[in-house]
């Protein structure tokens, strides 16, 4: 195994352990519903201020890589992401409270996800890199996977706030693995080019266009992940089972839906160092904005079915993510990926802060509808909002490959 190999297994690592907390509300949020008396758009707002305190550290932090050590922003906002988390669990007792706390916990995820994926654009030339970015996406998807099954599982024995807090161990355990990674580590130095920001990044029509597309798939994905765990309890407790123990058969089947990612992104990293870029995400995008229109209607058959669907969907649904980012770099001048990364943080994120909102708001508009008798079609509805974003991703690329500036990428594969 070479040496950068072995750094990158153990990035991965960490960065499982401190995803523990991301989206671990979702496992416990329909104990939380009823716990609080929130409804759906209330529910999903909790997720959208999370997105929020990502944006509002993530586009700061990642720009500041260009400049500041990585390694404090690093493992300081992981120690941050932790401790937020931990406050939740030991504090959160109504909708005002988790919404304070869940925006402090994303402050703190925002300084580590870019950021890592900078180190790892640094350290792989592009002929390679796809398939390390990929590598890397793929155990953030784990953490998350992880993140819903551990705090489902441990939930339904000790209760949710015991389940928050071991996630927060979970984060304190994956700082300490970090420091590991920066061992030995000196900051990359790039010198900026006579160009500005705005002309290098926003008046760069290719890079601004992988960007919106990364926005389109981020939209896509919140929306879902945020509401899977909730989805299959609903489809559940259709089936008469206990809310309880729903909860916590619902948290396990959407860990392994978002689990399976973990394998998706390193596969579609490795495809696009082949096929192309745009190529790629084009596909895949095309395939999971298609099971976005389906999926929600599968609450009205068996939960096994909606299962077996749901891992093909969990497929795609992630696999374009590292795609996207290796686009962007090979798009940008060194000196400004980090900049770009900010930017790329504050579109994507921010559509997806607002897509858990509209999705729950869905809900609420199309509760008890039945377009047939017996026919539940509020969630159907509401997944549809997801693949409604989604769609735009192939429009963006399909742009971008008129551009001849794309050209640069990967030796010239669009």
């Amino acid at each position: 195994m070479s040496d950068k190999t072995r750094w990158l297994l153990i990035l991965c690592l960490a960065q499982i352990f401190i995803m523990l907390v991301f989206i671990n509300y979702s496992a416990v949020l329909p104990l939380l519903k009823a716990e609080w008396g929130m409804n759906n758009t209330m529910a999903g707002s909790v997720f959208s201020v999370y997105q929020l305190g990502y944006i509002a550290s993530g586009v700061i932090l990642s720009a500041l890589t260009d400049r500041l050590n990585t390694k404090r922003i690093f493992i300081g906002a992981a120690l941050w992401s932790g401790t937020a988390n931990l406050l939740f669990g030991l504090y959160a007792h109504d909708y005002a409270s988790a919404m304070i706390l869940r925006a402090l916990t994303g402050i703190g995820m925002g300084g580590t996800y870019m950021p890592g994926l900078k180190l790892v654009a640094e350290r792989f030339e592009p002929s390679k890199r796809g398939r390390a970015v990929g590598i890397y996406v793929g155990a953030l998807v784990l953490g998350a996977s992880l993140s819903l099954a551990l705090t489902g599982a441990v939930a339904t024995v000790a209760g949710w706030r015991v389940a928050i807090l071991v996630c927060s161990a979970g984060v304190y355990l994956g700082a300490g693995l970090s420091l590991i990674v920066f061992q030995g580590y000196e900051q990359v130095r790039h010198v900026t080019s006579d160009q500005t920001f705005q002309k290098e990044i926003v008046r760069n029509k290719p890079a601004f266009l992988m960007i919106l597309g990364y926005g389109s798939h981020m939209w896509e994905m919140y929306g879902m992940r945020s509401w899977l765990a909730p989805f299959f309890t609903a489809s559940l407790v259709r089936q008469g089972i206990d809310q309880g123990a729903a909860t916590g058969w619902a948290a396990t089947a959407a860990a392994a839906i978002v689990g399976i990612g973990t394998f998706s992104t390193a596969i579609t990293g490795t495809l696009s160092d082949r096929l192309g870029r745009t190529r790629t995400i084009t596909l895949v995008m095309l395939g999971s904005a298609s099971l976005s229109f389906l999926f929600g209607w599968l609450v009205n058959v068996s939960p096994y079915l909606a299962v077996a669907v749901g891992l093909v969907y969990g497929y795609l649904i992630v696999a374009e993510s590292p795609v996207f980012s290796t686009g962007l770099t090979e798009l940008v001048a060194p000196g400004y990926l980090g900049a770009a990364m900010g930017l790329q943080s504050l579109v994507g994120y921010s559509l997806g802060m607002i897509s858990p909102t509209v999705f729950g708001w869905a809900l609420d508009l199309c509760r008890g509808w039945e377009p047939f008798p017996g026919v539940s079609g509020e969630w159907g509805i509401a997944f549809a909002t997801a693949g409604v974003g989604a769609l735009t991703g192939p429009i963006f690329m399909w742009l971008l490959r008129r551009c001849p500036e794309s050209s640069r990428m990967a030796g010239g594969r669009k």
